[in-house]
């Protein structure tokens, strides 16, 4: 890979600045077979919880028109079978593994954080979409003071660099970025999915045995380069973009809007060779423009 595409970010040095985002790309393994993992900026495993959990009952994966509803319910394995079986295995395809988290309480995200201060983990990704079952079930990322202390938690008891991932089920997504900044956090990646759901009008009942799901998929794209352009506009911590990133066109919009690098989601699904895709086409598109490097593309926008 030439220099063209190579970027840091957090202290990470990434050959490129193209990562797989949370929970469509397992833990990266998956896809050894159709992308080449060490070429990745890195890969962002599926989320992880103190405890295994066996996810929502039901249908869980619903297509839509450009896009798809899911409400998987954060089905995984647990840490300590990560720490134990996964991780080792992993860790020999040269990438960097980026482990998002989630839980309950505070306190989980601090205890989550510790255990993943090893060797092999890049960094961490706070999943703060979730409720607060000590709080009366707030969201975290929905609250500039809980997404703080979810952020303090994680960052006390870790060296390794804290990305935190925000949900677009907000008023003002520039006013949680700037709390979690605030609050320590080395990085922001957004969006995380859309709240949605489908009712199946033969039945009169909703397609997905939780109701609701998260919407991603092309759809959420113009949300997420606005959202992404806000926050980078108002933060002074790097930017990881993504939603409904299909092509290297899409990419370009991201990193003109202010994003140093990029996770491809949904399209993983299509298909599983689209990230080697964009990688090659971005490289291509920086020769074009005649860029030395991706930095000179970020935040690049011409608003005027």
């Amino acid at each position: 890979m030439s220099e063209l595409l190579k970027t840091e970010i957090c202290g990470i040095k990434m050959q490129t600045p193209i990562l797989s985002a949370s929970g469509t790309f397992g833990f990266g393994e998956e896809f050894a077979n159709f992308v080449d993992l060490a070429q990745m900026g890195g890969v962002v495993t599926k989320c992880l919880t103190l405890k295994p959990r066996n996810g929502n009952k039901g249908v869980r994966i619903a297509e839509t028109p450009s896009g798809m509803l899911n409400s998987i319910g954060l089905e995984n394995p647990g840490v300590e079978k990560f720490l134990s079986e996964i991780l080792p295995r992993i860790k020999n395809f040269g990438m960097n593994v980026i482990v998002n988290i989630s839980g309950s309480s505070v306190e989980d995200y601090g205890e989550l954080a510790k255990l993943l201060d090893v060797d092999g983990v890049a960094a961490i990704e706070l999943n703060i979409s979730c409720p607060n079952v000590k709080d009366g079930g707030i969201i975290f990322g929905t609250n500039p003071n809980a997404a703080a202390s979810v952020t303090a938690s994680a960052k006390k008891n870790t060296d390794k660099p804290v990305i935190v991932k925000l949900s677009p089920n907000v008023t003002d997504v520039a006013e949680i970025a700037l709390a979690v900044e605030g609050a320590g956090a080395d990085c922001v990646s957004l969006i995380n999915t859309l709240i949605g759901m489908e009712i199946n009008i033969e039945t009169w009942k909703p397609t997905l045995g939780n109701i609701t799901g998260g919407l991603s998929g092309g759809s959420v794209k113009p949300v997420a380069v606005r959202m992404v352009y806000q926050v980078a506009q108002a933060v002074k911590i790097p930017v990881i973009g993504m939603g409904g990133i299909r092509s290297c066109a899409d990419a370009v919009e991201f990193f003109l809007a202010g994003a140093s690098a990029v996770a491809i989601g949904t399209a993983n699904f299509a298909d599983p060779n689209v990230i080697m895709k964009i990688i090659a086409d971005l490289e291509k598109y920086l020769q074009r423009r005649r860029l030395k490097n991706i930095s000179e593309l970020v935040g690049k926008i011409i608003t005027q």
